[in-house]
């Protein structure tokens, strides 16, 4: 519950926009380890890494300022899939880093890298693929949204290419698939 609470003021009341954090990225949050973060086995449960991650994509937003304008436009971010490769357990009262950085996207989908870091140390990374979607319902095209996004941060974004890895992924869960 500490966490959906936790994302939901962080996309309500997000943080102040940090105009050093490039549309881009990376966009960095820094966590604590809670104790209703935690599994039986008294590490960071599978399922809380996403709900932490959602915080952190809320933030990377927030630091480009977009939050309101996102809102204002009618559009909101969804996850079509995701990913986690763990390596490190997260254990009680740890802090820790979230690193967000949009590595590419395409016709339909975003595309996101979050890192996990415990000091030096890799404890986890993910990879997002997102869309966008209107209150009508409707899909917002991927490179209308990123469009938007450097625009309203003042700034033009050249379409990176995607990494192989990440390419044979989304292929493999059909994330843009029509």
């Amino acid at each position: 519950m500490t966490r959906q609470l936790q994302l939901t003021w962080a996309s309500v009341r997000g943080r102040r926009p940090d105009p050093s954090v490039p549309v881009l990225g990376p966009s960095v949050t820094r966590m604590r380890v809670h104790p209703g973060d935690l599994d039986f086995y008294r590490h960071v449960n599978n399922g809380t890494y996403l709900q932490m991650m959602d915080v952190a994509r809320s933030n990377y937003l927030a630091d480009l300022g977009a939050l309101s304008a996102l809102r204002e436009r009618g559009w909101y971010p969804v996850v079509a899939a995701s990913t986690m490769k763990y390596r490190r357990s997260l254990r009680l009262w740890e802090r820790f880093t979230i690193t967000t950085r949009l590595v590419g996207w395409d016709d339909r989908v975003v595309y996101l890298e979050q890192v996990f870091h415990r000091g030096d140390d890799l404890a986890a990374r993910g990879w997002v693929a997102g869309r966008f979607l209107a209150r009508d319902g409707s899909r917002v095209a991927a490179p209308d949204v990123v469009a938007f996004l450097a625009e309203h941060h003042g700034t033009t974004v050249d379409q990176p290419v995607l990494a192989p890895e990440m390419h044979a992924w989304a292929s493999s869960v059909d994330v843009a698939a029509r």
